[in-house]
This record gives structure tokens, sequence and C-alpha cells, in this order.
């Protein structure tokens, strides 16, 4: 294990771990407080269409999953806000659009198929120098809004129409939070995929509620423990030769039995 330390393309993997740690870690935690956590899953296999449009044109697949989650949730809380259409169902028709869509491009692009399991379900050691600069921009920027804005941010969370009644803009907030899940998801790619990185966006906070009841403190776990996986995953793809992004989600399922099953146990002790 250790002579691969010496390789760039490993660098990379934990470089790209410790830093998908640390958006998702974030940003999932409002995901999961907030309750909208099947609004990311719609986002992120929507992106999918993006990636197969792109990939059709001969651009940087990547652009098009921004373009696609992006879109999703800006539609989701458009039409959920007009209440045009209920919110799981605006959910569910993006969600098929933007599978079908990918689907249709991938396959009319025979050259792309062979690299669509990378994009569905991850591999973390093809990372590159770009995708680490731009979880590392990403990183920066989630943090320091996250440290900027933390109570304004707690207070839509928790209660909306608490936040509207002390005149706090919740819809530029709304906005801002959607774009930077979306940037999330795409920045998480690499490392779980189109099809699981909404376990890695819930099931670390979801042990990390465990641990603590508060945003702050939620967050900080959230942070760890999927940094944790991440690294922890990667190590399993090796050994194991399997999939680095279903072993980090295995690895995150596996600690949050753990941790639920000491706490039973204290707890009935």
């Amino acid at each position: 294990m250790t002579e691969l330390l010496q390789y760039s393309f490993f660098q990379n993997a934990i470089w790209a771990c410790i830093l998908t740690g640390i958006v998702c870690g974030l940003i999932g935690t409002y995901i999961v407080t907030r309750r909208m956590v099947f609004i990311a899953g719609g986002m992120a296999h929507a992106s999918l269409g993006g990636v197969g449009i792109c990939a059709l044109a001969g651009w940087s697949p990547m652009i098009g999953a921004t373009a696609f989650a992006l879109l999703t949730g800006y539609s989701v809380q458009r039409l959920s806000r007009r209440r045009e259409i209920r919110e799981d169902s605006a959910i569910a028709m993006l969600w098929a659009f933007g599978m079908s869509i990918g689907i249709l491009c991938m396959f009319l692009s025979p050259a792309f198929l062979p690299s669509l399991s990378n994009y569905l379900f991850g591999n973390i050691l093809l990372a590159t120098i770009e995708d680490i600069l731009f979880l590392g921009v990403l990183t920066i920027i989630m943090s320091l809004f996250f440290y900027c804005f933390l109570p304004q941010i707690v207070a839509i969370t928790y209660d909306i129409e608490f936040a509207r009644s002390q005149k706090l803009p919740v819809e530029r907030f709304n906005y801002i939070l959607i774009s930077l899940v979306a940037l999330a998801i795409v920045a998480s790619l690499r490392t779980a995929g189109i099809v699981m990185v909404i376990s890695l966006l819930s099931i670390p906070q979801m042990t990390a509620n465990m641990l603590s009841h508060k945003f702050a403190g939620m967050a900080l776990w959230s942070i760890g423990i999927s940094i944790v996986c991440c690294l922890a995953g990667l190590v399993c793809s090796y050994w194991l030769n399997v999939p680095s992004g279903a072993a980090v989600i295995l690895v995150a399922i596996v600690f949050y039995l753990l941790v639920r099953t000491i706490k039973m146990l204290i707890r009935g002790l």
C-alpha cells in the first residue's frame, strides 16, 4: 500500500477523498436537516442528461452535469414555490427526463459507453488535477459561506417561516444553497458516481445526527465521518479490486450500523 503513495494518481485520490468529505459533510448536513434528500437525488440522477449531451457533442461531461443539476434544482424550487405542481411529482419528472436524455445521447455516441460506468458508479482513481482544483475551490467557497452565514442557514433550515418573519432573504439563500448542492453533486461524481452520490450526502449525516443534535456539531461530525469513509472505501477498493464508489458507500453504511448498535447498547446499559 505504501508504494502506491509515490504515484500521482493515488495522491490525487487521497486529496479527492479529503476534499469530497469536507464538501459533502457541510452541504449534506443542510440536505438532511432540511429534509431535501429526494431533491438532491433528483438533481444527481438528472445530471446524467448533461453528461450524455456533452458526450455526444464532444464537450466535457462535467460541464453538462453541472448545468443539468443546477437547472433541476432551480426548476423544483420555482415549481414548488408557485404550487403549479407537487414537489415530489416535479422531482420525479425531471429525474426521469434527465436520465432518459442521458441514456439516449450515450447510445448515440458509442465511443463514450466504456466510460459510462465511471460516471454512474464513480472511480476515484481517475481523479485529475483539474478535479482536485475544482474540489479545492468549492471547499473554500462552501466553508466561507457556512462560516459567515451559519445563523441564517440554521434559521432557514429549521424554521423557514421564522426566517421570513425576521426579514431574511430566504429565496436568495435557497438558490445559493441549491447551487452549492448541485456543485457538490458534480464534484463528488468521481468518488461515488451519479447512482450513489446521494448516499454520500445523507448516510454520514445520519450517523453524525446520532452524535450531535446541533447543526454545527452535526456538520463537523459529518465532515470527519465522510473523510474516514472515503479513505476507507479507497483502501477497500484497492485491496478487493472493486469499484471505489460502491466501497465508499458500503463503508458508510457499516459505520452507521456500528454507531447505531453501540449507541443502543450504551442506552440499554
